[in-house]
């Protein structure tokens, strides 16, 4: 019985030196957070969508505070969100502009060629791995709603087999533009209104072949636009790009395309 008490006596002896260090260790050698972390943790909207490039908010909060980020990468908060973290953090606030993700295509199932019958995964990048899918333009929208299935704020439809973006819903977090294979979305200003929903480069006569509303590279856009020195257009190879440094904000050039592949504030309307 003795050397049973002895026992128990040594170990809660141990017991306790060991919570005595831990308590010493905690009181003189814990690392001390920074408390703006806590703030800039706060001051974010916690949609933890990764379009800053961290993982989430609070991964941003610490790059921010450790200095290892800026603030204006939160396309969710906003200018609003923006400032308070300049606030706290003690420097300047920049203004910056939304913006939201485009798709640069426009054909829908009843203008452009499908080539197939897809029958797998209902996913673009599966079609896309399946003999490139079964859109006969290769530069295309697959229209399978990989982008709609990550959009954290279901921005993102399928219409007629085509993805459409609504502006007033996307907070510009890139999500959709890292998972489209066809790599046709890309983030434009809000403030933009004119579009070239397009992303064929190829020569007229083989766009045509595909897609009853893709780009020919006809140049009329740019031409009625008040030409090559305005500056609105640029081209990849035959195929027409707003220049969204100096966007065009003429409405008329929608009806004077004459394929209809651009369209005014195309990425707020549902594809017509």
């Amino acid at each position: 019985m003795t050397a049973i008490i002895t026992a128990i006596l040594v170990i809660a002896g141990i017991g306790a030196l060991a919570a005595l260090a831990l308590a010493i260790a905690d009181k003189y050698l814990a690392v001390q957070e920074d408390p703006r972390i806590g703030l800039a943790t706060a001051a974010l909207p916690g949609a933890n969508c990764g379009g800053c490039g961290f993982a989430g908010c609070a991964d941003y909060a610490r790059a921010l505070v450790e200095g290892t980020a800026a603030p204006g990468a939160c396309a969710p908060g906003g200018d609003a969100v923006n400032a308070e973290l300049a606030k706290i953090l003690g420097v300047a606030a920049t203004a910056t502009e939304k913006r939201v993700a485009l798709v640069k295509c426009c054909g829908t199932r009843s203008e452009a060629i499908r080539v197939g019958d897809y029958n797998g995964i209902c996913d673009c990048s599966a079609a896309a791995a399946t003999a490139g899918g079964d859109k006969g333009c290769r530069f295309g929208c697959l229209g399978y709603g990989a982008c709609a299935n990550v959009c954290p704020k279901h921005a993102i439809s399928i219409t007629d087999g085509l993805a459409v973006v609504d502006k007033r819903l996307c907070i510009g977090c890139g999500k959709c533009v890292s998972v489209c294979p066809r790599k046709l979305i890309e983030l434009v200003p809000a403030s933009a209104t004119i579009h070239v929903l397009c992303n064929n480069p190829v020569r007229g006569p083989e766009v045509t072949k595909v897609c009853g509303v893709g780009c020919i590279g006809c140049h009329l856009c740019e031409k009625n636009a008040g030409g090559k020195e305005a500056n609105h257009f640029t081209f990849n190879g035959f195929l027409a790009k707003v220049n969204y440094e100096n966007p065009p904000t003429d409405a008329t050039l929608a009806d004077k395309c004459p394929r209809k592949c651009i369209r005014e504030d195309a990425h707020f309307e549902t594809g017509n």
